[in-house]
């Protein structure tokens, strides 16, 4: 049986974490615009972006390798500003049994944050944390962010 896990991080950001969630909830496909570098393209394969059950997949560069991820949105939480993906094939799942990446927005007053979780299984005891891949997603806040103050 391998190792269970979740990791979290909690970005605070200038931007409207709105703007923020619905990026990720309704325009997925836009995030290749704002960081092309790192996302090649979201395109949706099964449904609508914004709907559960929806598949998408993801074209990206992780760690100097390109890579594909296809993803189903597993839930939607207006109240708490959240999206939910569950990995569903690609490369993530080399190393991985099965993850599930959240997003979540959070107002904190003057400023908000956002939230990523990554719950994951690993198939033994000795495969990696996906922490380069959090570090993947604390860099890609980052430049959505930057992309925002300056439009």
């Amino acid at each position: 049986m391998g190792v269970i896990g979740k990791l979290e991080v909690e970005v605070d950001i200038k931007s409207s974490g709105d703007v923020f969630h619905e990026l990720f909830k309704t325009n997925p496909n836009h995030v290749c615009n704002i960081v092309p570098d790192q996302i090649h393209a979201c395109d949706v394969h099964e449904g609508e972006f914004g709907q559960i059950g929806s598949i998408i997949q993801w074209d990206y560069t992780f760690d100097g390798k390109k890579c594909l991820t296809k993803e189903v949105i597993e839930a939607i939480d207006e109240e708490k500003k959240m999206v939910k993906f569950r990995v569903i094939e690609g490369d993530l799942l080399t190393d991985y049994k099965n993850m599930s990446i959240a997003v979540h927005v959070i107002p904190k007053g003057d400023i908000d944050a956002v939230l990523w979780e990554i719950e994951f299984e690993r198939f033994d005891d000795y495969g990696p944390y996906p922490t380069k891949f959090m570090d993947f997603l604390i860099a890609l806040t980052r430049d959505v962010e930057a992309h925002h103050l300056n439009a």
